[in-house]
C-alpha cells in the first residue's frame, strides 16, 4: 500500500540566495548587531521578542546554568577531549549528556510541579494549602522534591535570592515565585532539615513565570552548559588534567590488588 505523504512545514526560518530570516526578522538587518543571545534565543523558543523586563530576568536565569566548575558533566567533557581531542563537539556532547534529573534537570522537575500544582488554579488557590499538598505527594511516593536542599549551599543558596530580587524588580514575582519559596518552607518543616531552594528550584519557578513551555526548561540548561563546557574544554587543551584524574583513579581503585 502506497503511503500519501503528509504536508511538513517550520515556522523557524528560511533562506534565499540573498536573504536570511529567522522567525519573520531579516538576520542581517534586524537581529546581527541589534539582539543579544538571549534576546535571540528568547525569540527562537517562544517565536516573539521578550519584553525588556522578560529579557532580563531570562538572561539572569540563563547566566546561572553556565558554570558549575568540575561537576560530573565538565569532567566527563574534559575526559573525553583527551581521548578525542579531534573532537571538541563530541567533548561538549559527552557533557551535555549528564544533565539529568540530579544536575540541571531538576529545573525541568521544579517547572513541572509547580505548573502542574496550578494548572487549574484562578488565583483563588490557598497557596499554602497547596504547597503542603505537594510536599506530602512527594513524601508518600518517597520521591525528592525538586528544586529544594543543597549539599554545599546552606542554608540558603546565594543564587536563588539573587534570582528572584531580579524577578521582583520586573514585575515577575508571581504565584508560581510564591509557591516555590512555599514548597521549601514546608519539605523544611516537613523532612525536619533545612532545605532551601535552590538556583534550579528558583529558575523553574522563572520560567513558569515567563510562559515558557515545561517541555523547554531543559533545553535552556542545555544551551548555557555548552557554554561552560567550550570554557572547561579550552582550559583542558591549555592546562590539562583529564589524564592526571585517570591515573590517579586508576592507582587508588586498585591499590589493593597490587602487590
Amino acid at each position: 500500500m502506497t503511503r500519501e505523504p503528509r504536508p511538513i512545514s517550520s515556522e523557524i526560518a528560511w533562506s534565499t540566495s540573498d536573504r536570511i530570516t529567522v522567525r519573520g526578522l531579516d538576520l542581517p538587518g534586524e537581529v546581527l548587531g541589534h539582539m543579544g543571545l538571549a534576546d535571540f534565543s528568547f525569540l527562537q523558543l517562544t517565536a516573539r521578542r521578550p519584553t525588556p523586563s522578560e529579557a532580563r530576568v531570562y538572561e539572569a536565569l540563563l547566566l546561572t546554568l553556565v558554570e558549575h566548575g568540575l561537576t560530573p558533566s565538565s569532567l566527563v567533557a574534559r575526559m573525553t577531549y583527551a581521548g578525542a581531542p579531534e573532537s571538541l563537539q563530541a567533548a561538549v556532547a559527552a557533557g551535555l549528556c549528564g544533565l539529568g534529573t540530579v544536575f540541571v534537570g531538576t529545573t525541568e522537575g521544579s517547572a513541572r510541579l509547580l505548573s502542574d500544582a496550578l494548572r487549574d488554579d484562578d488565583g483563588t488557590a490557598d497557596l499554602d494549602e497547596v504547597a503542603a499538598t505537594v510536599v506530602a505527594g512527594f513524601r508518600e511516593r518517597k520521591e525528592l522534591v525538586p528544586g529544594i536542599g543543597h549539599p554545599l549551599h546552606k542554608p540558603v543558596d546565594p543564587r536563588t535570592p539573587r534570582l528572584f530580587e531580579i524577578a521582583a524588580e520586573e514585575g515577575l514575582s508571581g504565584r508560581y515565585v510564591e509557591l516555590m519559596n512555599l514548597v521549601g518552607a514546608e519539605a523544611s518543616r516537613s523532612f525536619g532539615r533545612e532545605l532551601p531552594v535552590n538556583a534550579t528550584g528558583a529558575i523553574g519557578a522563572l520560567c513558569c513565570e515567563l510562559g515558557l513551555p515545561v517541555r523547554t526548561v531543559r533545553g535552556l540548561g542545555v544551551m548555557a552548559r555548552a557554554i561552560g563546557l567550550v570554557g572547561h574544554i579550552l582550559e583542558e587543551s591549555e592546562n590539562p588534567m583529564a589524564l592526571e584524574i585517570w591515573q590517579r583513579a586508576e592507582d587508588e581503585a586498585t591499590a589493593h590488588l597490587r602487590p
